[in-house]
């Protein structure tokens, strides 16, 4: 393996522990809400309360995204992701140290912070960093990284105390903060500010000194120059023709990956199977879902940049449609037919086999990749704002799922709430069907020839005449005042 690649990896481990403790700080509520309901800490809560606390995590997710939005091209990758740790670590002393329902409202608020942060962060600076042939590797291992967080938290959780879980999470901030010093800064970020002997000293970092050092450091400079060149304001992503393609594939991804309710089934895995009457005891369940999705995790990583994107999205979606509706009938024939549990009895693993089925495809399919994509399909010059709208839109929806599971559960039961989520996932394989190309083996320019065709080489052709002929200009220049000499 090339130096440069060992390196690109190192920094990828070191990044990916920021999102091993997002696996954490996201999967607290599965082991930590039995305990809530059954008064095994001192916080008295109510079942409202709870829906409240899980509500304010997407709030805090838009407004890390809305700073991250500022502070990310103007202070640098680097120094947004050791910022992050800073709600991080708050929120997990307050959540340590509460005694009230309110403060875990402030813990789930500073987590969300943090968590959008990082989330707007880390795939712009995976995406800049990598070489395009382990890109995708590298940027769902940070998914695999966040799956390791919540096996840690499920294992942990399950038979820890409150106090225990909470204060072996704190280690977890400082941990990827200590790591994350030594990183290199994007060359992207430097070339953009007009650094570029910095940018020639990441790069040499990144690349360990190949011989096509400076071809890459003339492309990307090439590369940000000509996306630096456009309007960078909200407005022009929606405005601007050139990327509409990308803003209806994200759009459209995020809504299909929210909608799914993966994160919301997750938070009230506990609630669901204590309802569906299995015999299976909840820590055994949880330690075997967080250990199932881990080595899934896993084998996510590598398919990402082997089958491709496009056949993943499209499979994950439909697995995730058809084991979302047998929990939903499940539930069906439990709560609205009424059939006798003693019937029921045999079938009653259906509903932990359909949400753990759920829960691999979504993790080998779109949970994974749609992370790689959203760092691939936007040009430099609109990249940070992107990602920070992107986000704010995923906490708006994320905010409302989890606001509507608990409504639909009292309207339609859990019947009601599993098939929603299943005509919603199988909505999202027709999608991507129908509307996402594959982007794997591709550099960031040719996805973006893919993306705006023809008009994306014009411009480059245009723009590179205008150069050509400004040096002509020069060389002619310069060949009459020789003449006169």
């Amino acid at each position: 393996m090339k130096n440069g690649r060992v390196f690109q990896y190192l920094v990828a481990s070191a990044v990916s522990l920021a999102p091993a403790t997002l696996g954490m700080c996201s999967l607290w509520t599965t082991p930590v809400m039995p305990k809530l309901r059954n008064n095994e800490t001192s916080i008295r809560i109510t079942d409202n309360q709870i829906s409240w606390m899980l509500s304010l995590s997407p709030i805090g997710f838009m407004l890390g995204s809305l700073m991250t939005r500022f502070i990310c091209d103007q202070l640098g990758r680097r120094a947004t992701l050791l910022l992050s740790a800073v709600p991080i670590a708050t929120g997990t002393i307050i959540a340590a140290s509460a005694k009230v329902a309110w403060l875990l409202y402030v813990m789930k608020l500073l987590w969300g912070f943090g968590t959008g942060m990082i989330s707007s962060v880390v795939s712009i600076y995976i995406a800049e960093v990598s070489d395009k042939d382990i890109r995708g590797r590298l940027t769902v291992g940070t998914r695999f990284m966040f799956n390791f967080g919540g096996l840690l938290m499920m294992c942990v959780g399950s038979f820890a105390t409150y106090s225990a879980i909470n204060y072996s999470l704190l280690a977890m901030p400082v941990l990827y903060f200590s790591a994350s010093l030594w990183i290199p800064e994007s060359p992207y970020y430097y070339i953009m500010k007009g650094k570029t002997e910095e940018a020639k000293r990441e790069l040499l970092r990144l690349r360990g000194g190949e011989e096509s050092f400076d071809a890459e450091l003339e492309r990307i400079t090439a590369h940000v120059k000509k996306d630096m060149t456009h309007s960078t304001s909200t407005i022009e992503l929606f405005r601007g023709r050139q990327y509409r393609k990308a803003v209806i594939i994200v759009v459209g991804l995020k809504m299909a990956q929210i909608m799914t309710g993966s994160q919301t089934v997750l938070q009230y895995l506990g609630v669901i199977m204590e309802e569906s009457k299995t015999d299976i005891r909840l820590p055994v369940m949880i330690i075997i879902f967080g250990a199932v999705k881990f080595v899934v995790g896993v084998i996510s990583s590598i398919l990402a940049d082997r089958v491709g994107r496009r056949p993943l999205l499209i499979y994950s979606f439909m697995t995730c449609s058809i084991a979302l509706s047998i929990v939903g009938t499940y539930f069906f024939f439990l709560n609205v037919i009424k059939l006798n549990h003693d019937s029921l009895k045999t079938y009653g693993f259906l509903t932990f086999l359909g949400i753990l089925v759920s829960s691999i495809s979504s993790t080998l399919g779109f949970n994974s990749i749609i992370g790689v994509i959203q760092g691939e399909v936007f040009p430099m010059n609109v990249k940070a704002v992107a990602m920070t709208t992107l986000n704010i839109y995923g906490g708006i929806l994320g905010f409302s799922v989890t606001k509507l599971f608990q409504k639909v559960k009292d309207v339609a039961g859990l019947c009601g709430v599993f098939w929603m989520y299943a005509s919603i996932a199988l909505a999202g394989s027709l999608f991507c069907y129908f509307v996402i190309p594959e982007t794997r083996g591709k550099s960031l320019r040719e996805i973006q020839v893919l993306l705006q065709g023809e008009d994306y080489e014009v411009e480059e052709m245009r723009e590179m005449n205008v150069k050509d002929c400004v040096d002509e200009g020069v060389l002619k220049e310069v060949k009459v005042n020789e003449s006169k000499i």
